[in-house]
């Protein structure tokens, strides 16, 4: 490995799989912008970089399920839920009564907040509820090989999509939001159909072993997390990427020209 790869900041992100069994067991996708410089075009999961104001001690008062979780999972699902907000426009979040968030989300607050003007703490504040923390489970955690430009420590975490809101990309980050089953994602990648980057097939068919959002969560909740840094292997059809087989994604053997695929 040379200094260079190892001197690659290893960036924490947080990503979200919306799950809803209406009309069928589906997730939502989002198609990022073509401008973008990771992954510009990909089918993914609605998902960023953790920010600064994520970790605001100050989100105490505004966010359920405070006391469950450390510092680290605190931010990392704050950041979830803002990424969410920016790009699909669904907010995790409860009244004071305990009742679901289950507004509408302007976009030009959604605008503001993705461009820093406005802090989602204070969106959050003028509306009167608190985030949702306890609502996401913990799905899977990835962290980028050495081997890439670019490094995130990754955190997915699935749950189940608020009723009485509506998804609705941003424009800017992505440029398309809809609600699909997982098998059919990997059917339109396959055939060349739709562009769906290495980490997020393999979560797909993970995703798709469960029959309903219900048991997609059910199943992350039982599922021991092991956190995945797919390692090169040189075979004799080349050099593949491998999965550490305990994840949970069976035997993964994904040539390296395909990864950005």
């Amino acid at each position: 490995m040379s200094q260079a790869q190892n001197a690659v900041e290893i960036r924490p992100a947080a990503t979200i799989l919306l799950l809803r069994d209406d009309p069928a067991f589906e997730v939502l996708m989002v198609k990022r912008h073509h401008q973008i410089d990771f992954a510009s075009g990909a089918l993914v999961f609605p998902g960023g970089k953790s920010h600064a104001g994520d970790h605001d001690p100050a989100w105490a008062d505004h966010a359920s399920g405070w006391d469950r979780f450390d510092a680290e999972q605190r931010g990392l699902r704050i950041a979830a839920i803002r990424e969410v907000f920016e790009e699909a426009g669904l907010l995790l979040a409860e009244h004071a009564d305990g009742a679901p968030f289950a507004e509408a989300c302007p976009l030009e607050v959604r605008e503001a907040v993705d461009a820093g003007r406005l802090a989602f703490l204070d969106v959050v504040r003028e509306l009167g509820v608190r985030l949702s923390l306890e609502a996401l489970t913990v799905f899977a955690r990835w962290i980028t090989p050495p081997i890439m430009p670019k490094r995130f420590d990754t955190w997915f975490y699935a749950v189940r999509a608020p009723e009485g809101q509506l998804a609705a990309c941003d424009g800017r980050e992505t440029v398309d939001a809809e609600w699909i089953a997982p098998s059919e994602v990997l059917r339109l990648a396959e055939a060349g159909e739709r562009t769906v980057i290495f980490p997020t097939r393999m979560n797909l068919r993970l995703l798709g072993e469960a029959a309903s959002a219900a048991d997609a969560v059910a199943r992350a909740q039982a599922r021991e997390l092991v956190t995945v840094t797919p390692k090169v292997e040189v075979r004799p059809e080349g050099r593949v990427l491998v999965l550490p087989p305990e994840a949970g994604y069976g035997d993964v053997a994904e040539p390296l020209e395909r990864i950005g695929a």
